[in-house]
């Protein structure tokens, strides 16, 4: 272990030298936030990127496709190019329609999107691994190991102590929903603790990917809800005049999109905070450099050490936040799947 922290930190003090001043919030929303190329790394001043397809649909001009290379630095092309300053959606491509900046319809393969594009395609060559084992070995009599063996004491835990518990005696039906959000929440949280490429994209850090994941549990608990599931949100046994006014009614239906809500939100900001924090830690290096070599190097060696303290912190988490993800989407299940009780 001190070996390794002794070669990050020395790794990090060339960076220190001349370094110009480190502006915190291109440092930091460079790094959480979405964009149309991939940058890799710098080699001598020099950007080497992956610039990704940009594709458009302008209100004045009509559908575009073309590589962000064109909009680099600045640069427009066709009328469009990506906001930046003082111009609205910061970091998104815009362009000017009537004298005001406008978005046009952008379906562009941007850094989080090729991410989950490459997540998704590696999640499932392991899951169809996974199962090439079981089709070419008898479980019974060989018991999986290595790589196999992960993935079953993974599926086994969900399965048996989360699916089942939380569901009930449907649970089979759920199960494959439960376990590809499991997996695919706990693979694109790793992905995005390894800070190089094919790493490093704040996936399950996007509300947008998580509200698709909120909003794929919401339609399975209330497509799927029984008839005592409806009758407890819209007639629920509770004394008559709470019915005559629906006050009960009322909240039971709020219920309905705060479960899902607080599913969204919890993610989100979790694995956000969690980049954001290790991100700050790192930037301690660049930032003391003012300070002095003594001061700088001393901050940057609590700064390596917090650092890499952060990073295994953030393995815990990234299993954790798809368990309970995972936990209460099978517990809203749950609830709706529930029978009424008689005496």
């Amino acid at each position: 272990m001190k070996r390794w922290l002794l070669i990050i930190f020395f790794a990090l003090l060339p960076f220190t030298a001349g370094a110009e001043k480190l502006d915190m919030q291109e440092y930091l929303f460079g790094h959480v936030g979405d964009s149309y190329e991939w940058h890799i790394t710098t080699i001598n001043g020099h950007h080497v990127s992956i610039h990704l397809p940009v594709i458009v649909k302008s209100k004045a001009t009509g559908w575009h496709c073309f590589s962000s290379e064109r909009l680099a630095h600045g640069e427009s092309y066709m009328g469009l190019h990506i906001a930046h300053g003082d111009e609205p959606h910061s970091g998104k491509i815009i362009e000017k329609v009537n004298g005001e900046w406008v978005r046009p319809l952008d379906i562009s393969i941007t850094k989080n999107v090729l991410s989950l594009m490459m997540s998704s395609v590696l999640l499932v060559v392991l899951i169809l691994l996974t199962a090439r084992w079981y089709k070419r070995h008898d479980a019974k009599e060989e018991a999986p190991k290595g790589f196999v063996g992960l993935m079953e004491m993974l599926i086994t835990m969900v399965e048996d102590d989360i699916i089942k518990d939380c569901v009930g005696k449907d649970y089979k039906r759920y199960s494959p929903y439960l376990l590809t959000a499991f997996f695919f929440i706990f693979f694109n949280n790793l992905l995005g603790i390894i800070p190089f490429f094919p790493g490093g994209a704040n996936v399950t850090g996007n509300i947008a990917v998580t509200f698709v994941l909120a909003m794929a549990t919401f339609l399975a608990v209330n497509l799927f809800g029984n008839k005592h599931y409806w009758k407890e949100i819209l007639w629920p046994d509770v004394p008559v005049f709470l019915k005559a006014f629906p006050l009960m009614p009322l909240i039971e239906i709020i219920g309905m999109f705060t479960k899902p809500f607080s599913l969204m939100i919890r993610l989100f900001a979790n694995i956000l905070a969690g980049h954001v924090m290790i991100l700050g830690v790192v930037a301690v290096v660049f930032l003391t450099v003012e300070l002095g070599a003594a001061m700088n190097a001393g901050l940057s060696a609590i700064a390596v050490v917090f650092g890499v303290f952060m990073d295994v912190l953030e393995l815990l988490v990234a299993f954790l936040q798809a368990y309970v993800f995972t936990m209460l989407s099978a517990v809203f299940i749950g609830l709706s799947r529930q029978e009424a009780e008689h005496e």
